[in-house]
């Protein structure tokens, strides 16, 4: 019986406290906390560093004009010769024996000359005196003008080959130092083949192969520092040349940066140049704002009457270190949630700092 007792009153204790909560009152969902941003147009400029080489401002490739094998190399790599200096010489036997020939065929054409001279004085005279016809003087002159064109052509012919034996010798064309070469004693060396590669004195370049990236990224302001990767002092360098097309076997653009004149810089050093671009107006925000739709870049909104958030898509100018540039699809004053936006619902009502209440 005291069993039954005590059943009957915990039933009507549990009956007792079920009444007391109303069917219909339920637990209000707290507010998702989120840090935001305001949307703010800023003036950006970017920095960017690129590893290059010192070049000549001016270099040239020296080459034999004529073909023989060579007997002389004089210099070598990292020579600085003066112009005019022998580099090489070939060996000049079919050259001396090429003037050898002409100089004895232009010999022959003097001696069929001056025969051709006198036999023209002599009808002259003849013709003056009336006893020669002017038939024959026409002939004599004729006959002199042909021997006077025939030493003019063995003439032409002397100076080539005197010509062609002076090329035996392979001489600088201005002062400076050798910086390749591409032939050695003994080999037999083709008219115009590359044999000596001449850095010339004078002004130096920094040549760049970048990115196409970055020339399509904006104006790359003129003012840029160039750095030896050995140490020293910052040089001065200014754009000078960019190359119109893209080097098919790295996909890089050439850019030859002129130095400072002053600067004591060697050829081959490797240099860091570091650019800035020229300053745009651009909206920034800090990776985190970044969100997705169809695996496009957006941002969640935030409706700053209602406290409730939209996802919007946006257009990318481009990304930098921690930040990201928004080209369209956002505008001035709008609030971006920055963190928290991983698990929001489109429509839910967030709680920010500087939110309306």
């Amino acid at each position: 019986m005291r069993s039954l007792a005590i059943s009957a009153l915990a039933a009507a204790s549990l009956a007792g406290l079920t009444a007391c909560t109303p069917d219909d009152q339920q637990v209000e969902k707290p507010k998702r906390l989120v840090e935001t941003v305001q949307v703010k147009s800023l003036e950006s400029t970017d920095q960017i560093s690129i590893t290059g080489e010192v070049s000549a401002r001016v270099q040239s490739d020296l080459s034999f004009r004529v073909s023989g094998r060579i007997t002389e190399r004089l210099v070598d790599v990292g020579d600085h010769v003066s112009q005019g200096q022998i580099l090489a010489r070939i060996d000049p036997e079919e050259q001396k024996a090429d003037l050898q020939v002409a100089v004895a065929t232009l010999q022959s054409a003097e001696a069929q000359q001056m025969q051709a001279q006198q036999a023209f004085d002599r009808q002259q005279s003849l013709f003056n005196t009336g006893v020669t016809t002017r038939a024959a003087l026409d002939q004599a002159q004729e006959a002199l003008l042909t021997a006077q064109g025939t030493v003019q052509s063995a003439q032409a012919q002397v100076d080539t080959a005197r010509d062609a034996l002076e090329q035996t010798e392979l001489k600088a064309d201005a002062d400076g130092i050798i910086t390749a070469r591409n032939a050695e004693v003994g080999q037999v060396a083709q008219a115009a083949q590359l044999v000596f590669t001449l850095a010339h004195d004078g002004p130096r370049d920094a040549v760049i192969n970048a990115d196409e990236s970055v020339l399509i990224s904006g104006e790359i302001q003129n003012d840029i520092m160039v750095r030896m990767l050995s140490g020293g002092q910052p040089i001065k360098a200014t754009v000078r040349e960019v190359s119109p097309t893209i080097d098919t076997s790295s996909g890089t653009v050439r850019i030859k940066l002129a130095l400072d004149a002053n600067a004591d810089v060697r050829l081959g050093s490797a240099v860091a140049a570091t650019a800035r671009y020229k300053p745009k107006s651009m909206m920034q925000l800090p990776w985190s704002a970044m969100a997705s739709i169809s695996g496009q870049p957006a941002v969640w909104i935030v409706d700053p009457k209602a406290g409730s958030v939209s996802l919007r898509k946006i257009e990318v100018a481009d990304y930098s270190n921690e930040r990201f540039s928004v080209r369209a699809g956002l505008s001035e004053g709008e609030t971006v949630v920055t963190s928290g936006n991983k698990f929001l619902s489109a429509g839910e009502v967030v709680a920010y700092k500087g939110a309306a209440q």
